[in-house]
């Protein structure tokens, strides 16, 4: 199993190089060409069920984009044939937590100004309350999802070389280690600790902090799982939004 995504992994890799390669002259040539990432994709196959609900969720600040972004969603679809497939918007995250929330965890929320920050809220509160895997848009697995999750699986979390990250989660509802971590981010936004930045106020840091040494999560290592930058990078995820990356943003400007 190990060999077959690490073999997908390297020629996800390779095949990226070209495709950010004629990406570049592609819209050199047509700059105001984007592609049309669906709002709801259904599953293509049927396909066994699981504890965890067979949904991906994804966001960003739109879903028109850059030929790799839209390559980068189509080869987790080929990924994904008997999951559904949800786009969420920055205004329909909001619209979802204050659907769903506590007035306290919604006036958190909405005291976050980066959109990498809100992302990372969102997830973990979505998965919390409805389940399925979660994966940044310029993410994809190696391997298809129905085939590392198993049917009895209540989460399944990445594990990088050292420590967990956020960019790919798999849960079902009601998950112990997300609500920790969301109580920890409500908690650093009401005190304004900041810490390093997203990556402490939000990010991987709390999701660390909530699993600590709980050594019964289940985990697989990101290069057989879900690997990052393959077919897109900055430049074509934020070609609309430039220097929208969280690594620009100012430690004081990420509350309000």
């Amino acid at each position: 199993m190990h060999i077959g995504s690490l073999l997908i992994n390297r020629s996800a890799k390779f095949i990226g190089t070209f495709v950010k390669g004629f990406a570049y002259l592609f819209h050199f040539i047509f700059k105001n060409k984007r592609f049309t990432i669906p709002l709801r994709s259904k599953a293509l196959i049927s396909g066994k069920k699981s504890i965890i609900p067979k949904i991906i969720w994804q966001t960003n600040y739109s879903n028109s984009s850059t030929l790799p972004v839209y390559i980068n969603y189509l080869f987790n679809r080929l990924m994904s044939l008997d999951w559904e497939y949800r786009y969420v918007s920055t205004e329909d995250r909001l619209e979802f937590i204050k659907t769903h929330a506590s007035e306290r965890v919604v006036n958190a929320f909405e005291q976050l100004t980066d959109g990498a920050s809100q992302a990372d809220f969102w997830r973990l509160f979505t998965l919390n309350h409805s389940g399925g895997v979660y994966m940044d848009i310029d993410a994809h697995a190696v391997w298809p999802l129905s085939w590392m999750i198993q049917p009895e699986d209540k989460e399944l979390l990445l594990m990088t070389k050292h420590r967990f990250s956020n960019y790919f989660i798999a849960s079902a509802p009601n998950n112990p280690h997300l609500q920790i971590a969301l109580d920890i981010i409500v908690d650093n936004i009401e005190q304004k600790n900041i810490g390093g930045g997203v990556y402490d106020l939000t990010g991987p840091t709390v999701l660390n902090r909530a699993i600590k040494d709980d050594n019964e999560v289940n985990q697989r290592l990101y290069k057989y799982t879900c690997i990052q930058g393959s077919f897109t990078n900055e430049y074509f995820q934020y070609m609309d939004k430039p220097r929208g990356k969280w690594t620009h943003k100012k430690q004081n400007e990420l509350l309000k």
